[in-house]
This record gives C-alpha cells, structure tokens and sequence, in this order.
C-alpha cells in the first residue's frame, strides 16, 4: 500500500471536472490534514467544470485553480483508498487496495441547479466515508479487523 505517512485517497471519474474534484475537495477540508486527498480522471478534460467550481464555492471551497489530472497506475499505487465514480474499466485495479464505487450522476453539461443535488449527495458520502476512515485509524478497534 501507500508509503504515506498518512492515509491516501484518490478519487477517480471520466473527466475529473466533476464529481471526483467536488469528492477531493469536500474530503480535504474535513480530512484537515490526516488524509492525502487526490483526484483523477481515465479522459481528464481541459478544466474543472464551471457549474462545479461554482457550486463549491456556495460551500465555502474554492476549486477556481483546480486542474483535471491523469489517472495514472502510479498514483493507483501510491492510494489507500480509490473511490471511483463511473471511470469503469478505465481504473486499474491493484491488489492490496480497497475500492469503492459510487453510482453518481454526472455533473458534465449541467447548469448550477441540476449540480448542487450532485453536490450535497457527494458531500454526505464524504461524511460517511471520513468517519468510516477515522474510526478505523483512531477508535478502539484500530488494527483489528473490519
């Protein structure tokens, strides 16, 4: 696994101007340090969806100088954790990685409205998944199965 001195998770969608940036940043700001946060993309587009950066910033993120990435093995490799988000077959999968997948409509083409939906479900399944996360690195159950 990851040789981070913390716990890395990677979010993965097509284009990376969407749902995985939305995911990448929500995480990093509630993760407030104890997680490396990354996003990526099978086909990154040339920019992070405007109605995306929009609807974040109602939310207190600023993402106007977040960049579509590549998805890489490499960076596979450096995860802990991969939540895909309709990449498909695109994501490598690895051994030693735990996988999620999230069935999320995709915010490409959608104008703020149709977003913000997109957005508030993604934010609840970022909740859930950090307390998941720091329950099992900080609780009485720690190194112990799950």
């Amino acid at each position: 696994m990851a040789s981070s001195p913390v716990p890395t998770v990677l979010f993965v969608c097509v284009h990376n101007a969407g749902r995985s940036q939305m995911a990448a940043g929500f995480l990093s700001r509630l993760a407030a340090g104890r997680l490396d946060v990354r996003s990526a993309g099978s086909e990154p587009a040339e920019r992070v969806n405007p109605a995306v950066v929009e609807a974040m910033r109602e939310v207190g993120i600023d993402m106007s100088a977040a960049r579509p990435t590549l998805l890489t093995t490499s960076a596979v490799d450096r995860a802990d954790l991969v939540v895909t988000m309709g990449c498909g077959d695109a994501c490598p999968v690895l051994p030693g990685r735990r996988y999620e997948d999230w069935p999320l409509e995709d915010p490409a083409g959608k104008d703020l409205a149709a977003v913000l939906p997109i957005r508030d479900e993604i934010e609840r399944r970022v909740r859930r998944l950090l307390a998941q996360l720091t329950s099992a690195t900080d609780g009485p159950q720690a190194g112990g199965p799950r």
